[in-house]
């Protein structure tokens, strides 16, 4: 850290990609295409068709559109979807490996343009996007690896199972599950993207994505990724539109056969609902509250780095943010201190410039939902340490954005302590013992991530064993490998994205059994059983 470095960030600044950003067609089919009703909505919006904007966070200014779709768009995909899924599932894993392979080639080749789009459609610090890009396309990479060692040259995974009677042999089939409807949000826009698309082409199921609306870009430019690789028309379709239209559509489509949808409790609850109707299955990453607890053997500055780290990456913008910060009592006024000198030297300010630490929120909605929530903590008179509200530097004056803002000692019943804000915003509380900081760090409704650092092993096993999660981070916060499994329990949501079997969920089992023995089944007395039938 330094902490008389300028809080802005100066250097050098990437160049915007010309003219206006992002597509009002939808892609399906290995198409860009518009409704067949588009003309007459042009006709009537007086030569324009339905459309959403593209604001960049930074300065709040219209660089761009993407369509609105609608049912009838929906429809077309999962059309399309379920005749591209017929070629899709059919082709053999080496293959369908080979075309992963290219898509994530023809990611690296945009990698400049496509965090480009992420920064200006997202606000992400240009950096953070440039490595966000270089995940996508290992991500593609491994589940092409993964494809390869699980189907080889068949297009469905096979194994024999040892059955207790030797008259039946067992097989045990995973086929591609079918059609798959993918939502995906707005803060890791192509990567959380691609941690589902990647693994259900993998499997052979065809998807349909739907993006948010509020960063749709880069989504757009992964079907003509597609298209370059040689997937197959309707393998992969994108519309584009409003969550309570295009993405409800995709829910309630008898066609779709699974949803896959991470984003915010409220919206999981509704998908979850809409699944109900059709028995539909549905994977959840519903977001959390997470924790990071730091004992007093730490290293301080490496402590009070994570610290940052973990809530104020990706601008606070982060499902699993570990925003609920224990430090132990024997380090908190040194542990404070630091950690309020280091916020406060975080270079902020436009996200295309390189060396930005902290972009703007995502949209005007977000940075006053995020602001109303401060603002009562302030109003309850809650400590604050550092923060709380805009920058004064000139150049953030029209964009969406906080200062990195921590509290200290709030309530445990405090909305700021949990609630999932979704933005830079800290909590911070101090501790005495182990047994005491486990109890206050399980006590939450979500139950996605958990970090501890201490240098102490035996109590890193303790803690991990401890932590009510599905993920656990030690002496680190936000670490994450398509390797890995991501998920949690609780509000948190069910089921797992990425790891060795991430493919699982978008697969089914199908069991063969066959009949081997020469002898009759002698069951009915009317057939004759040899004497020497098990029967």
């Amino acid at each position: 850290f330094h902490p008389s470095a300028s809080t802005r960030a100066r250097a050098t600044m990437a160049a915007p990609p010309p003219g206006r950003c992002g597509r009002v067609e939808q892609f399906i089919n290995n198409a860009w295409v518009r409704a067949p009703q588009a003309a007459a909505q042009a006709q009537a919006l007086g030569g324009a068709a339905r459309t959403l904007p593209v604001v960049n966070p930074h300065d709040n200014k219209i660089i761009g559109a993407v369509g609105a779709g609608d049912r009838a768009m929906i429809d077309d995909a999962v059309r399309a979807a379920r005749k591209g899924y017929k070629v899709w599932s059919a082709t053999p894993g080496r293959e369908r490996s080979r075309v992963l392979r290219e898509i994530a080639r023809g990611i690296e080749r945009r990698k400049r343009a496509l965090a480009e789009l992420e920064t200006l459609d997202a606000g992400k610090p240009i950096e953070e996007s440039e490595w966000d890009i270089d995940d996508v396309s290992a991500c593609f990479d491994y589940y092409a690896d993964r494809c390869d060692e699980v189907f080889g040259d068949k297009a469905y995974a096979e194994e024999d199972v040892k059955l207790p009677m030797d008259e039946f042999a067992g097989r045990l089939r995973r086929e591609a599950l079918g059609v798959i409807g993918l939502i995906t949000p707005w803060n890791y826009p192509l990567l959380m993207a691609t941690w589902k698309v990647a693994p259900a082409l993998a499997s052979g199921c065809a998807v349909v994505l739907k993006p948010s609306e509020l960063a749709s870009l880069t989504c757009q430019v992964l079907g003509d990724v597609c298209v370059e690789a040689g997937l197959p028309p309707g393998a992969f379709n994108v519309v584009t539109g409003r969550g309570d239209e295009a993405g409800a559509a995709l829910c309630a489509h008898k066609g779709v056969d699974k949803i896959s949808f991470t984003g915010s409790l409220q919206t999981g609850r509704i998908i979850m609902s809409a699944c109900a109707k059709d028995v539909k299955p549905v994977s959840l990453e519903l977001g959390g509250k997470s924790a990071l607890v730091i004992f007093d053997d730490c290293d301080l500055e490496k402590a009070v780095e994570w610290a940052l780290f973990g809530c104020f990456w990706t601008n606070g913008q982060i499902c699993s943010a570990t925003s609920r910060v224990f430090i132990h009592e024997r380090i908190r006024e040194k542990f404070l201190a630091r950690l309020k000198e280091a916020a406060e030297a975080i270079p902020y300010g436009n996200p295309l410039v390189k060396g930005c630490r902290l972009g703007p929120l995502v949209s005007e909605g977000q940075y006053k939902k995020v602001m109303k929530m401060v603002e009562r903590a302030k109003r309850k008179g809650y400590t604050l340490l550092t923060g709380g509200k805009k920058p004064s530097d000139p150049d953030c004056r029209e964009g969406f954005y906080l200062e990195p803002t921590v509290f200290v000692d709030v309530p445990m019943d405090a909305e700021v302590w949990r609630e999932e804000i979704f933005g830079p915003v800290m909590c911070v509380k101090t501790f005495a013992s182990e047994t005491e900081v486990v109890a206050m760090a399980n006590d939450s409704d979500y139950a996605l991530a958990a970090a501890v650092i201490t240098d102490d092993l035996a109590r890193r096993e303790r803690m991990t064993a401890a932590f009510d999660t599905g993920i656990v981070w030690v002496n680190c916060s936000q670490p994450c490998f398509a390797q890995l499994p991501w998920g949690g329990r609780k509000r948190s949501g069910f089921g797992r994205d990425l790891g060795a079997n991430g493919m699982d969920k978008y697969l089914h089992q199908k069991q063969v059994v066959t009949y081997v023995s020469e002898d009759p089944f002698a069951w009915y007395p009317m057939f004759d059983a040899k004497p020497n039938s098990k029967l």
